[in-house]
């Protein structure tokens, strides 16, 4: 309180300022959370399953699938960036809620996609077992976070 503002405005202004500075760098997804949170599940138990000939996504990740699969370096990129951004990522920005991390979590997942078709493509021209079901799963699942995501980051007013 001061001579000028006896009732305390402008302090009270700044702190509804601060409040709705707050509200605008948060989203609530909604229901995509659920469809986000099944997706991210989804992509866990993809890399259980196998994506080169009898590895799993866990062996092509680690290195340390069989030699004779040929695995390459494709389905070992994209099994990190969708763990690393897929699930990483997207559990952080539904922790968070934060503006930033949803436009992040967008365009990675995004990316992740393209990455995917590179690694079922580099599997399907390669001498030795094609991709795996998981492989294919893996690729769905980001599908569905890259396209929840967007939805997301796009419908902010």
């Amino acid at each position: 309180m001061t001579a000028r503002d006896p009732n305390g405005i402008a302090a009270l202004r700044a702190e509804i300022d601060a409040v709705e500075r707050s509200v605008l760098r948060r989203v609530d997804p909604g229901v995509r959370a659920a469809v986000i949170a099944g997706a991210i599940m989804v992509l866990l138990l993809a890399v259980t399953l196998p994506w080169v000939g009898d590895a799993s996504g866990w062996d092509v990740l680690r290195g340390t699938a069989n030699p004779v699969d040929r695995v390459g370096l494709l389905p070992q990129l994209f099994g990190g960036v969708a763990l690393g951004l897929g699930v990483g990522l997207s559990v952080l920005a539904l922790l968070t809620r934060r503006w930033g991390l949803v436009w992040a979590s967008a365009l990675g997942c995004t990316y992740c996609v393209l990455d995917g078709v590179w690694a079922i493509w580099s599997r399907q021209t390669a001498h030795g077992p094609g991709p795996g079901i998981g492989l294919v799963l893996a690729e769905l699942a980001m599908t569905v976070l890259a396209a929840q995501w967007l939805r997301l980051a796009v419908s902010r007013r």
